[in-house]
Protein backbone atom coordinates (compact mmCIF):
# COMPACT_ATOMS: atom_id res chain seq x y z
CA UNK A 1 0.00 0.00 0.00
CA UNK A 2 1.59 3.43 -1.16
CA UNK A 3 1.68 6.42 1.06
CA UNK A 4 -1.56 8.34 1.24
CA UNK A 5 -1.25 11.37 0.05
CA UNK A 6 -4.53 14.11 0.83
CA UNK A 7 -5.42 16.86 -1.36
CA UNK A 8 -4.67 20.60 -0.30
CA UNK A 9 -7.59 23.34 -0.21
CA UNK A 10 -8.73 23.40 -3.32
CA UNK A 11 -12.36 24.68 -4.79
CA UNK A 12 -14.00 21.35 -5.41
CA UNK A 13 -13.16 20.59 -1.64
CA UNK A 14 -15.08 23.89 -0.97
CA UNK A 15 -18.22 22.85 -2.89
CA UNK A 16 -18.12 19.55 -0.77
CA UNK A 17 -17.76 21.36 2.47
CA UNK A 18 -20.91 23.64 1.21
CA UNK A 19 -23.02 20.74 0.43
CA UNK A 20 -21.98 19.10 3.63
CA UNK A 21 -23.03 22.24 5.75
CA UNK A 22 -26.38 22.80 3.67
CA UNK A 23 -27.00 18.78 3.79
CA UNK A 24 -27.68 18.68 0.03
CA UNK A 25 -26.84 15.31 -0.24
CA UNK A 26 -26.89 14.29 3.40
CA UNK A 27 -23.31 14.60 4.50
CA UNK A 28 -22.27 11.64 1.37
CA UNK A 29 -19.74 12.13 -0.59
CA UNK A 30 -20.01 9.17 -3.41
CA UNK A 31 -17.66 9.66 -6.52
CA UNK A 32 -16.90 7.58 -9.47
CA UNK A 33 -13.55 7.38 -11.84
CA UNK A 34 -15.13 6.34 -15.75
CA UNK A 35 -12.46 5.20 -17.65
CA UNK A 36 -12.71 4.57 -21.33
CA UNK A 37 -11.74 0.91 -22.04
CA UNK A 38 -10.33 1.89 -25.12
CA UNK A 39 -6.34 2.13 -24.19
CA UNK A 40 -4.33 2.30 -21.18
CA UNK A 41 -4.46 4.86 -18.58
CA UNK A 42 -1.99 7.25 -19.18
CA UNK A 43 -0.30 10.05 -17.19
CA UNK A 44 -2.71 12.67 -17.24
CA UNK A 45 -5.64 10.27 -16.63
CA UNK A 46 -3.97 9.92 -13.30
CA UNK A 47 -5.09 13.22 -11.94
CA UNK A 48 -9.17 12.50 -12.39
CA UNK A 49 -8.13 8.96 -11.10
CA UNK A 50 -6.34 10.81 -7.94
CA UNK A 51 -9.03 13.58 -7.51
CA UNK A 52 -11.70 10.78 -7.44
CA UNK A 53 -10.36 7.88 -4.79
CA UNK A 54 -8.29 10.18 -3.04
CA UNK A 55 -11.31 12.94 -2.21
CA UNK A 56 -13.78 10.36 -1.25
CA UNK A 57 -11.59 8.50 0.83
CA UNK A 58 -10.67 12.29 2.75
CA UNK A 59 -13.83 12.44 3.27
CA UNK A 60 -14.79 8.46 4.48
CA UNK A 61 -16.95 7.87 1.11
CA UNK A 62 -17.28 5.56 -1.83
CA UNK A 63 -15.54 5.67 -5.45
CA UNK A 64 -16.97 3.60 -8.10
CA UNK A 65 -14.97 2.30 -11.15
CA UNK A 66 -17.13 2.44 -13.81
CA UNK A 67 -16.25 1.61 -17.31
CA UNK A 68 -17.85 3.72 -20.13
CA UNK A 69 -18.26 0.82 -22.27
CA UNK A 70 -20.28 2.76 -25.04
CA UNK A 71 -18.43 1.83 -27.84
CA UNK A 72 -17.79 -1.71 -28.69
CA UNK A 73 -15.60 -1.03 -32.17
CA UNK A 74 -12.67 0.00 -29.88
CA UNK A 75 -13.02 -1.85 -26.19
CA UNK A 76 -11.39 -4.84 -25.05
CA UNK A 77 -10.84 -6.79 -22.41
CA UNK A 78 -7.63 -6.15 -22.14
CA UNK A 79 -7.85 -2.50 -21.34
CA UNK A 80 -9.97 -3.20 -18.37
CA UNK A 81 -7.59 -5.67 -16.97
CA UNK A 82 -5.15 -2.92 -17.63
CA UNK A 83 -7.36 -0.17 -16.14
CA UNK A 84 -7.73 -1.84 -12.33
CA UNK A 85 -4.44 -3.51 -12.14
CA UNK A 86 -3.21 0.52 -12.95
CA UNK A 87 -5.86 1.69 -10.35
CA UNK A 88 -4.80 -0.78 -7.61
CA UNK A 89 -0.84 -0.38 -8.26
CA UNK A 90 -1.34 3.27 -7.26
CA UNK A 91 -2.90 2.35 -3.79
CA UNK A 92 -6.71 2.62 -4.82
CA UNK A 93 -9.66 0.22 -4.78
CA UNK A 94 -13.22 0.49 -5.52
CA UNK A 95 -14.42 -2.49 -3.51
CA UNK A 96 -17.21 -4.31 -4.74
CA UNK A 97 -18.17 -1.35 -6.57
CA UNK A 98 -17.22 -2.48 -10.19
CA UNK A 99 -19.53 -1.01 -12.91
CA UNK A 100 -20.08 -0.85 -16.52
CA UNK A 101 -22.41 1.91 -18.54
CA UNK A 102 -23.45 -2.26 -20.53
CA UNK A 103 -25.25 -2.60 -17.02
CA UNK A 104 -27.77 0.31 -17.50
CA UNK A 105 -28.14 0.08 -21.82
CA UNK A 106 -31.61 -1.49 -20.51
CA UNK A 107 -32.33 1.42 -18.41
CA UNK A 108 -30.98 3.75 -20.58
CA UNK A 109 -33.22 2.92 -23.33
CA UNK A 110 -36.12 3.06 -21.19
CA UNK A 111 -35.40 6.70 -20.25
CA UNK A 112 -34.88 7.96 -24.12
CA UNK A 113 -38.46 6.10 -24.31
CA UNK A 114 -39.41 8.25 -21.46
CA UNK A 115 -37.81 11.54 -23.10
CA UNK A 116 -39.69 10.39 -26.59
CA UNK A 117 -42.94 10.21 -24.93
CA UNK A 118 -42.43 13.42 -23.46
CA UNK A 119 -41.73 15.33 -26.57
CA UNK A 120 -37.96 15.70 -25.65
CA UNK A 121 -36.31 13.76 -28.28
CA UNK A 122 -36.96 12.17 -32.15
CA UNK A 123 -35.53 10.27 -34.32
CA UNK A 124 -33.37 12.29 -37.69
CA UNK A 125 -32.31 10.41 -40.44
CA UNK A 126 -29.90 13.40 -41.30
CA UNK A 127 -25.95 12.07 -41.66
CA UNK A 128 -23.12 13.37 -40.16
CA UNK A 129 -22.20 16.07 -42.36
CA UNK A 130 -25.43 17.06 -42.96
CA UNK A 131 -25.87 17.30 -38.93
CA UNK A 132 -22.68 19.75 -38.83
CA UNK A 133 -24.00 21.99 -41.19
CA UNK A 134 -27.24 22.44 -39.54
CA UNK A 135 -25.43 22.58 -35.90
CA UNK A 136 -24.96 26.51 -37.23
CA UNK A 137 -21.47 28.08 -35.51
CA UNK A 138 -20.94 30.13 -32.50
CA UNK A 139 -22.08 33.66 -34.34
CA UNK A 140 -25.02 31.60 -36.17
CA UNK A 141 -27.79 29.59 -35.27
CA UNK A 142 -28.16 25.98 -36.16
CA UNK A 143 -31.43 24.71 -38.56
CA UNK A 144 -33.80 22.53 -37.42
CA UNK A 145 -34.30 19.27 -38.76
CA UNK A 146 -36.58 18.27 -41.53
CA UNK A 147 -37.53 15.49 -38.73
CA UNK A 148 -37.83 17.06 -35.87
CA UNK A 149 -41.41 17.64 -35.51
CA UNK A 150 -42.31 13.69 -36.20
CA UNK A 151 -45.29 12.56 -34.21
CA UNK A 152 -44.11 10.74 -30.54
CA UNK A 153 -45.79 7.81 -32.29
CA UNK A 154 -43.51 7.69 -35.06
CA UNK A 155 -40.55 8.58 -32.90
CA UNK A 156 -41.34 5.72 -30.80
CA UNK A 157 -42.03 3.57 -33.47
CA UNK A 158 -38.62 3.97 -35.63
CA UNK A 159 -37.06 4.04 -32.24
CA UNK A 160 -37.88 0.43 -31.08
CA UNK A 161 -36.95 -0.68 -34.94
CA UNK A 162 -33.70 1.08 -34.34
CA UNK A 163 -33.23 -1.09 -31.61
CA UNK A 164 -34.51 -3.88 -33.16
CA UNK A 165 -31.89 -3.68 -35.93
CA UNK A 166 -33.56 -2.84 -39.29
CA UNK A 167 -31.52 0.08 -39.57
CA UNK A 168 -28.22 0.20 -41.07
CA UNK A 169 -25.62 2.33 -39.58
CA UNK A 170 -25.60 5.92 -39.35
CA UNK A 171 -28.77 5.87 -41.41
CA UNK A 172 -30.67 6.94 -38.22
CA UNK A 173 -29.86 8.99 -34.75
CA UNK A 174 -31.98 9.62 -31.39
CA UNK A 175 -31.73 13.25 -30.77
CA UNK A 176 -32.75 15.46 -27.75
CA UNK A 177 -35.17 18.06 -28.91
CA UNK A 178 -33.33 20.90 -26.81
CA UNK A 179 -32.67 24.60 -29.04
CA UNK A 180 -31.11 24.71 -32.18
CA UNK A 181 -30.52 28.53 -31.01
CA UNK A 182 -29.05 27.81 -28.05
CA UNK A 183 -25.46 29.82 -27.42
CA UNK A 184 -24.45 26.67 -25.84
CA UNK A 185 -23.90 24.45 -29.28
CA UNK A 186 -24.34 21.43 -27.04
CA UNK A 187 -27.51 22.08 -25.98
CA UNK A 188 -28.34 21.90 -30.42
CA UNK A 189 -29.88 18.68 -30.53
CA UNK A 190 -27.39 16.35 -29.43
CA UNK A 191 -27.12 12.93 -29.89
CA UNK A 192 -28.35 10.22 -27.77
CA UNK A 193 -28.36 7.13 -29.68
CA UNK A 194 -26.59 6.21 -33.07
CA UNK A 195 -26.94 2.53 -34.96
CA UNK A 196 -23.75 0.60 -34.54
CA UNK A 197 -23.68 -3.29 -35.40
CA UNK A 198 -20.59 -3.98 -33.87
CA UNK A 199 -20.14 -7.38 -31.01
CA UNK A 200 -19.63 -5.67 -27.59
CA UNK A 201 -17.49 -6.68 -25.22
CA UNK A 202 -19.88 -7.77 -22.61
CA UNK A 203 -23.41 -7.92 -23.69
CA UNK A 204 -22.20 -9.58 -27.26
CA UNK A 205 -24.42 -8.89 -29.88
CA UNK A 206 -27.66 -8.10 -27.89
CA UNK A 207 -27.82 -4.24 -28.71
CA UNK A 208 -27.29 -2.47 -32.50
CA UNK A 209 -27.92 1.04 -31.06
CA UNK A 210 -25.38 2.70 -28.26
CA UNK A 211 -26.42 5.63 -26.21
CA UNK A 212 -24.06 8.85 -26.49
CA UNK A 213 -21.39 9.39 -23.69
CA UNK A 214 -23.29 12.75 -22.80
CA UNK A 215 -26.45 11.11 -22.55
CA UNK A 216 -25.18 7.55 -20.80
CA UNK A 217 -23.30 9.45 -18.15
CA UNK A 218 -25.47 11.68 -15.99
CA UNK A 219 -28.15 8.61 -16.30
CA UNK A 220 -25.43 6.19 -14.74
CA UNK A 221 -24.10 8.95 -12.06
CA UNK A 222 -27.76 8.78 -11.10
CA UNK A 223 -28.49 5.47 -10.99
CA UNK A 224 -25.19 4.84 -9.23
CA UNK A 225 -26.25 7.55 -6.33
CA UNK A 226 -22.80 9.37 -7.56
CA UNK A 227 -22.68 12.97 -5.00
CA UNK A 228 -19.99 14.53 -6.87
CA UNK A 229 -19.32 14.01 -10.84
CA UNK A 230 -15.86 14.93 -10.77
CA UNK A 231 -14.22 15.52 -14.83
CA UNK A 232 -11.77 17.79 -16.90
CA UNK A 233 -12.51 21.40 -17.81
CA UNK A 234 -13.62 19.99 -21.44
CA UNK A 235 -16.99 18.78 -20.13
CA UNK A 236 -17.71 22.39 -18.56
CA UNK A 237 -19.68 23.22 -21.79
CA UNK A 238 -21.19 19.58 -21.80
CA UNK A 239 -22.77 20.32 -17.73
CA UNK A 240 -26.33 22.11 -18.65
CA UNK A 241 -26.85 19.04 -20.80
CA UNK A 242 -25.91 16.83 -17.81
CA UNK A 243 -28.19 18.47 -15.70
CA UNK A 244 -31.46 19.01 -18.58
CA UNK A 245 -31.02 15.04 -19.04
CA UNK A 246 -31.74 14.54 -14.91
CA UNK A 247 -34.14 17.33 -14.89
CA UNK A 248 -36.16 16.02 -17.75
CA UNK A 249 -36.09 12.95 -16.37
CA UNK A 250 -36.89 13.91 -12.94
CA UNK A 251 -33.85 11.48 -11.37
CA UNK A 252 -31.29 12.08 -8.59
CA UNK A 253 -29.30 14.94 -9.38
CA UNK A 254 -25.70 14.75 -8.87
CA UNK A 255 -23.25 17.58 -9.06
CA UNK A 256 -20.96 17.84 -11.93
CA UNK A 257 -17.55 19.87 -11.26
CA UNK A 258 -14.58 20.53 -13.65
CA UNK A 259 -11.24 20.92 -12.80
CA UNK A 260 -8.30 21.70 -15.22
CA UNK A 261 -6.73 18.63 -16.96
CA UNK A 262 -2.79 17.59 -16.33
CA UNK A 263 -0.97 19.00 -19.32
CA UNK A 264 2.77 17.67 -19.22
CA UNK A 265 5.47 19.09 -21.24
CA UNK A 266 7.38 16.79 -24.38
CA UNK A 267 4.71 14.30 -23.06
CA UNK A 268 1.14 12.99 -25.64
CA UNK A 269 -1.13 13.11 -23.86
CA UNK A 270 -3.78 11.84 -26.45
CA UNK A 271 -5.06 8.53 -25.93
CA UNK A 272 -5.50 8.82 -29.81
CA UNK A 273 -2.44 9.59 -30.92
CA UNK A 274 -1.14 6.65 -28.79
CA UNK A 275 -2.97 3.98 -29.91
CA UNK A 276 -1.48 5.24 -33.72
CA UNK A 277 2.08 4.67 -32.05
CA UNK A 278 1.07 1.26 -31.08
CA UNK A 279 -0.56 -0.14 -34.05
CA UNK A 280 1.33 1.29 -35.90
CA UNK A 281 4.42 -0.64 -34.55
CA UNK A 282 6.44 2.66 -33.30
CA UNK A 283 6.45 1.27 -30.05
CA UNK A 284 6.34 -1.97 -28.42
CA UNK A 285 2.84 -1.90 -27.04
CA UNK A 286 1.37 0.47 -24.49
CA UNK A 287 3.67 -1.09 -21.89
CA UNK A 288 6.94 0.01 -23.66
CA UNK A 289 9.02 2.27 -21.47
CA UNK A 290 8.88 5.40 -23.81
CA UNK A 291 5.15 5.48 -23.50
CA UNK A 292 3.76 7.77 -20.93
CA UNK A 293 1.18 5.17 -19.77
CA UNK A 294 1.09 3.81 -15.94
CA UNK A 295 2.09 0.60 -17.15
CA UNK A 296 5.14 1.68 -18.82
CA UNK A 297 6.30 4.14 -16.14
CA UNK A 298 5.81 0.81 -13.61
CA UNK A 299 8.21 -0.62 -16.04
CA UNK A 300 10.71 1.96 -16.11
CA UNK A 301 10.86 1.71 -12.04
CA UNK A 302 8.40 4.68 -11.26
CA UNK A 303 7.12 4.34 -7.58
CA UNK A 304 3.33 4.61 -6.96
CA UNK A 305 4.08 6.76 -4.59
CA UNK A 306 5.85 9.63 -6.87
CA UNK A 307 2.98 9.69 -9.00
CA UNK A 308 0.70 10.29 -6.60
CA UNK A 309 3.11 12.86 -4.94
CA UNK A 310 3.44 14.75 -7.91
CA UNK A 311 -0.50 15.02 -8.67
CA UNK A 312 -0.59 16.25 -5.16
CA UNK A 313 2.36 19.09 -5.76
CA UNK A 314 0.24 19.67 -9.10
CA UNK A 315 -2.85 20.68 -7.50
CA UNK A 316 -6.36 21.53 -8.42
CA UNK A 317 -7.43 24.29 -10.50
CA UNK A 318 -10.00 25.55 -12.87
CA UNK A 319 -7.63 26.97 -15.46
CA UNK A 320 -5.42 24.58 -18.40
CA UNK A 321 -1.50 24.77 -17.97
CA UNK A 322 1.37 23.02 -18.42
CA UNK A 323 3.30 21.17 -15.81
CA UNK A 324 7.45 20.36 -17.10
CA UNK A 325 8.20 16.82 -17.16
CA UNK A 326 11.22 17.62 -14.92
CA UNK A 327 8.88 17.93 -12.10
CA UNK A 328 7.81 14.03 -12.15
CA UNK A 329 11.06 12.83 -12.72
CA UNK A 330 12.17 15.47 -9.50
CA UNK A 331 9.91 13.71 -7.30
CA UNK A 332 10.63 10.10 -8.16
CA UNK A 333 14.30 11.11 -7.58
CA UNK A 334 13.45 12.12 -4.16
CA UNK A 335 11.18 9.19 -3.86
CA UNK A 336 13.71 6.62 -4.99
CA UNK A 337 16.03 8.40 -2.64
CA UNK A 338 14.31 7.70 0.41
CA UNK A 339 13.33 3.78 -0.54
CA UNK A 340 15.44 2.48 -3.24
CA UNK A 341 17.79 0.32 -1.64
CA UNK A 342 21.78 0.14 -3.10
CA UNK A 343 24.48 -2.47 -3.29
CA UNK A 344 27.86 -1.92 -4.13
CA UNK A 345 30.15 -4.91 -5.89
CA UNK A 346 33.23 -5.24 -7.27
CA UNK A 347 32.72 -7.20 -10.23
CA UNK A 348 36.33 -7.91 -11.90
CA UNK A 349 38.40 -7.86 -8.55
CA UNK A 350 42.08 -7.41 -9.25
CA UNK A 351 44.22 -9.24 -7.27
CA UNK A 352 47.20 -7.04 -5.40
CA UNK A 353 49.78 -7.93 -2.84
CA UNK A 354 51.70 -5.34 -0.99
CA UNK A 355 55.25 -6.49 0.14
CA UNK A 356 56.25 -3.54 2.06
CA UNK A 357 54.00 -3.56 5.03
CA UNK A 358 55.10 -4.03 8.40
CA UNK A 359 54.35 -7.55 9.08
CA UNK A 360 51.38 -7.92 12.40
CA UNK A 361 50.16 -3.92 11.83
CA UNK A 362 46.49 -3.30 11.03
CA UNK A 363 44.81 -0.55 10.01
CA UNK A 364 41.19 0.05 9.59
Amino acid sequence: MTEQITPKTNFIKEIIDEHNRTGRFGGRVHTRFPPEPNGYLHIGHTKALVIDFGIAEEYGGLTNLRYDDTNPVKEDVEYVDAIKEDIHWLGFDWGDREYYASDYFGQLYDMAITLIKKGKAYVDELSADEMREYRGTLTEPGKESPWRNRSIEENLDLFERMRAGEFPDGSKTLRARIDMAAPNINMRDPVMYRILHATHHRTGDAWCIYPMYDFAHGQSDSIEGITHSMCSLEYENHRPLYDWFLDELEIFHPQQIEFARLNVTHTVMSKRKLRKLVEASYVDGWTDPRMPTLAAMRRRGYPPSAIRKFIDLVGVAKNDSFVEMELLEHVVRDELNAMAPRRMAVLNPLKVVIDNYPERQTEE
